[in-house]
């Protein structure tokens, strides 16, 4: 783990893995909203950096990431976005052959996993969804499609995400979903943030 100064006062903690980043944004996030963590504007996760944006004391943020931990707290109390998907990506047979396993048991894979929001970012709404079975995991297509529907759901390296809006991409797609996951009239407009717990429910 590292600190960085960011800018004139904000501060960059670098770490090794996602696994790292969520419990980093999940004891930050806390701390700021229990009144502990004084001076954070903002707490932005992404792949392997979380940025406190505003004045944080350096010091107590050192503190209270000393013992990091990347046990899961008990969630049992938050609530769990259930996504519909039919599994019928362009991309679900490559992905069942490169991991050498049937279509029907990467669908089954990527439904019995419980997956978590690491962070957002690419576009407006788009949630980097941890929590992906290893052996789904997969490197980006060679060649990016220049135009990938809204509502598509892919998976690229440690995540599974949904497309919140048509736009470039190159993730293996292995279905698509119906729900509008990003809204600008909507309060909040994105459907996921950080922290959030979703699940995919295959739909026929």
């Amino acid at each position: 783990m590292r600190l960085l100064r960011y800018g004139e006062s904000g501060l960059l903690v670098e770490l090794e893995s996602s696994a790292l980043v969520s419990a980093a944004y999940r004891v930050l996030r806390g701390a700021v909203d229990g009144g502990a963590l004084a001076g954070v504007d903002e707490v932005v996760p992404a792949a392997r950096t979380v940025l406190l944006r505003g004045e944080p004391p350096r010091d107590e943020v050192t503190r209270l990431l000393d013992e990091l931990s990347t046990e899961e707290p008990d969630r049992a109390g938050r609530a769990e976005l259930v996504i519909p998907v039919r599994y019928d990506g362009a991309d679900l047979e490559l992905v069942a052959d490169t991991a050498k396993l049937s279509v029907a048991e990467v669908v089954e894979l990527h439904t019995a996993a419980e997956y978590t929001v690491a962070f957002c970012g690419f576009a407006p709404g788009f949630g980097y969804l941890t929590g992906l079975p290893e052996q789904l995991h997969q490197a980006r297509l060679d060649d990016a499609r220049p135009k990938v529907p809204a509502g598509s759901v892919g998976v690229a390296g440690e995540f599974s995400a949904v497309y919140p809006r048509s736009s470039p991409g190159g993730w293996r797609l292995i279905g698509r979903t119906e729900l509008v996951m990003f809204d600008p009239s909507a309060d909040p407009p994105a459907r996921l943030a950080p922290g959030d717990r979703v699940r995919f429910e295959r739909v026929r």
